[in-house]
């Protein structure tokens, strides 16, 4: 019997911190859970490959999103795969290509937002309230940022949503070819990467305006 928390070292660190600091938030709407649960999962599909396929390991917000690591292939690292994201309300996504992506983005300090098939970190910044709850919730975030600092010689992503985009050039069409083995919505696919391709298409329109 072990009292580790998961087979990923990154996040038995990770662990580590967040019951140091009494188990409060070290970004915003992130919080780990039970590794390997297969909660919110289990609503895409039943099939045990399926489910074997995926490792949750926190919340992404407070309405019950999950974070999940996708198993591609039987590498031995499990921080060097994918990270995706399970909406609460039925949306997809993937977030980032590795756990230490993720981290970086974690290290932004924004809300994620799930869609129908993506995700996102919110644009914008929270400078309001400067009540004893959110500086406390501040001060954690700093924490992590140390922390960050200490055990990877990682700083926040410049911009997160850039780390979201790489993983979706990287692994959208497989990821949606493979998913779409076990769904029963036979245009998940094409719908998939469609959305994927015009979001990426807006966002170099954007960037050449």
């Amino acid at each position: 019997m072990t009292d580790t928390y998961s087979p990923v070292p990154e996040l038995n660190l990770l662990k580590e911190l967040q019951d140091r600091i009494g188990g409060e938030n070290i970004s915003t709407g992130f919080d780990l859970a039970e590794f390997g649960a297969t909660t919110g999962i289990d609503t895409w599909s039943k099939d045990p490959e399926f489910l074997d396929s995926f490792r949750s390991f926190a919340y992404a917000n407070a309405s019950g999103s999950k974070y999940a690591l996708w198993r591609i292939d039987d590498r031995a690292d499990l921080a060097d795969l994918p990270v995706v994201v399970f909406g609460d309300e039925g949306g997809i996504g993937l977030v980032a290509r590795n756990l230490r992506e993720l981290f970086q983005q974690l290290a932004c300090d924004k809300a994620l937002y799930v869609g129908d098939y993506d995700a996102g970190f919110d644009d914008e910044d929270d400078d309001d309230s400067d009540d004893e709850a959110e500086l406390s919730e501040y001060d954690r975030h700093a924490e992590y940022l140390d922390w960050l600092a200490r055990h990877f010689g990682l700083a926040p992503a410049a911009d997160p949503n850039d780390l979201v985009v790489a993983a979706e050039k990287e692994f959208a069409v497989r990821f949606a070819n493979w998913v779409g083995r076990f769904v029963a919505d036979e245009s998940f696919v094409k719908d998939f990467v469609r959305e994927i391709n015009r979001l990426h298409s807006e966002l170099t329109d954007l960037h050449e305006d």
